[in-house]
């Protein structure tokens, strides 16, 4: 072989410094778990252990993904709890809280024992009457826009 042609063979042989970490970690875990040696049969399924993973497919560029709805089908919740989670409620009583502050008309009449727009807003979700949709979205960004009248209570 020519020189050229040994430089682009060298250079497409590149160390991968992640894999040989992780490969060496491996290793070190099974023969903790091993004890001090290891067999014959456990080496060669070490070995080729060690040998798939360094043949595993290196994925270095991410497509593009398009996000996409993910309806709600027969008043379902798909992603997610099927009630509102703590951190949910929260930002829907505080958005409420501070419109009925500015002066936004409550949804259903104030009960006695309300003294702060948080108590009205309080009640109007446990009652379910405010218009507002919450939206879930996953990791790749797909997302579903959910009705707060479809979570369980």
């Amino acid at each position: 072989m020519s020189e050229p042609e040994e430089k682009i063979q060298d250079e497409a042989v590149e160390e991968n410094p992640g894999l040989n970490k992780a490969m060496d970690t491996y290793r070190k875990i099974v023969e903790k778990k091993g004890g001090d040696l290891l067999g014959e049969k456990e080496q060669e399924d070490l070995d080729k252990k060690l040998k798939e993973i360094e043949d595993r497919e290196v994925v270095e560029k991410v497509t593009e993904h398009v996000p996409v709805e993910i309806p709600c089908e027969k008043n379902k919740i798909t992603i997610g709890p099927p009630t509102l989670t703590r951190f949910e409620k929260a930002r829907i009583m505080g958005a409420r809280a501070l419109q009925l502050s500015q002066g936004a008309p409550p949804f259903i009449p104030i009960p006695k024992g309300a003294r702060i727009s948080l108590d009205i807003s309080m009640e109007e979700l446990e009652q379910r009457v405010i218009p507002i949709t919450i939206r879930r979205v996953l990791p790749n960004g797909d997302y579903q826009n959910i009705p707060i009248e479809y979570a369980e209570k």
